[in-house]
């Protein structure tokens, strides 16, 4: 289409040329080109001035064509408009070139449209401002779902760490450029926004701009322009069900997951994957079914299956796939109850100790509790070894019988 565009405009500066010599009539380009940047970040204001040679004309009606270079395709788009004024989409990070011819058609040029052979062009260099080697890279947007955008960047290694990047966003719908409304941090270092809650146009592009600074200067900024319609990433798909039907056959069901994203415009990639004598294959079949049949040829080999989603190109002119599902296999594999071992004694082991070790220690207590009562410097060996015989348990603790007493304390000459 682009190479059709291109032959049609030739063709018709070939005619328009040879309808000037014929009949002898010069048209002069505009004047006064201007390229102005109202802070959108990328979208800029085209303004030129009518010829001098035409303010007095009123018998034709004057056109101007506009040729403008995208860097996006490398290559010249052009648009007729009457008016004297147009706005365009321009990367700023390099040069910005346009030009502008001026066309008459009417009584004055005996009905036949002339264009001007000269124009008026304009280039504007992009802004060198930043330390060198400092932008940031590999800018990324997810629109997760269909339901919240986050866009991440990467650390230049020549930026220093103390560096503070800044994000600003503009699309038709803000009079300003506005700043991100929540920063992702990683590291102590911005390195993302996160745009949930913040409403955005899908359909239309959305210029984002990141700068900032540092202690060695200003960071140089990076300009970006997208749809976030091209960067939507469906959820996982979480319901996959498998189940066998006659003549060796699987059949594989599944849904679409919850979220904003219409069914019909997701397209599916199931992966299968096959034990085989050297080993697992594995192979993707792309659908835009939610289900799909095929065949086994042996019970005792397993087949597995995940699923995954994303926008076809009726929907958007690309898109991210989305994680997969767990996988779902046929046979299932049983896993088996794990049987008691060494570690069930082991256990058991250490509760007997634990439990020996409790009554020692209040046996120990107790004697110990028994013996200051007594004020007696008998040593708890004695007391816990004494004979059965010769201690008694009453309700005020352990007592020696009186006998047994009066025997200990005879002087030795009475014995």
């Amino acid at each position: 289409m682009r190479i059709t565009h291109q032959v049609t405009l030739m063709l018709l500066l070939v005619t328009w040329y040879g309808s000037t010599r014929c009949l002898g009539i010069t048209v002069d380009p505009p004047e006064h080109l201007v390229i102005s940047d109202p802070g959108h970040l990328g979208h800029l204001q085209i303004r030129w001035s009518p010829p001098a040679s035409l303010m007095n004309n009123t018998e034709c009606s004057k056109l101007y064509q506009l040729e403008y270079f995208d860097t996006n395709t490398n290559s010249w788009d052009a648009i007729r408009t009457p008016r004297t004024e147009y706005s365009a989409q321009f990367d700023l990070m390099k040069d910005v070139s346009v030009r502008v011819y001026t066309v008459l058609n009417g009584p004055c040029t005996n009905g036949t449209m002339i264009k001007s052979r000269d124009y008026a062009a304009l280039v504007q260099k992009p802004s060198s401002t930043g330390v060198k080697g400092t932008a940031v890279r590999d800018f990324v947007c997810v629109y997760y779902n269909r339901q919240h955008l986050k866009c991440k960047w990467g650390e230049n290694p020549k930026m220093s760490a103390k560096s503070r990047q800044n994000l600003y966003f503009w699309h038709k719908g803000l009079e300003k450029a506005d700043e991100c409304p929540k920063y992702l941090i990683s590291n102590g270092v911005r390195s993302g926004c996160d745009f949930t809650g913040k409403a955005l146009p899908e359909f239309s592009e959305i210029n984002f701009c990141v700068n900032g600074s540092s202690p060695e200067g200003p960071l140089m900024t990076t300009f970006i322009s997208l749809q976030i319609l091209n960067h939507v990433k469906p959820e996982t798909t979480t319901k996959v069900n498998l189940q066998t039907g006659p003549g060796k056959r699987l059949e594989i069901q599944w849904e679409s997951p919850a979220g904003n994203i219409p069914v019909h415009c997701l397209e599916w990639e199931v992966e299968h994957e096959q034990d085989g004598p050297d080993g697992k294959i594995a192979t993707q079949i792309t659908t835009k079914e939610m289900s799909l049949t095929l065949t086994f040829d042996r019970d005792d080999r397993r087949n597995c299956f995940r699923v995954r989603s994303k926008l076809h190109k009726y929907c958007a002119n690309k898109s991210l796939w989305s994680e997969w599902s767990r996988p779902t296999c046929h046979p299932e594999k049983k896993e088996a109850a794990p049987e008691p071992g060494w570690d069930v004694v082991a256990i058991s082991v250490c509760i007997a100790v634990a439990i020996i070790a409790i009554m020692v220690l209040s046996l120990c207590v107790w004697a110990v509790r028994i013996s200051r009562r007594e004020k007696k410097p008998d040593s708890l060996l004695t007391l816990l070894f004494a004979r059965p015989s010769a201690l008694q348990f009453t309700s005020e603790g352990l007592k020696r019988p009186k006998n047994l007493q009066d025997s200990q304390t005879q002087p030795l000459s009475n014995v």
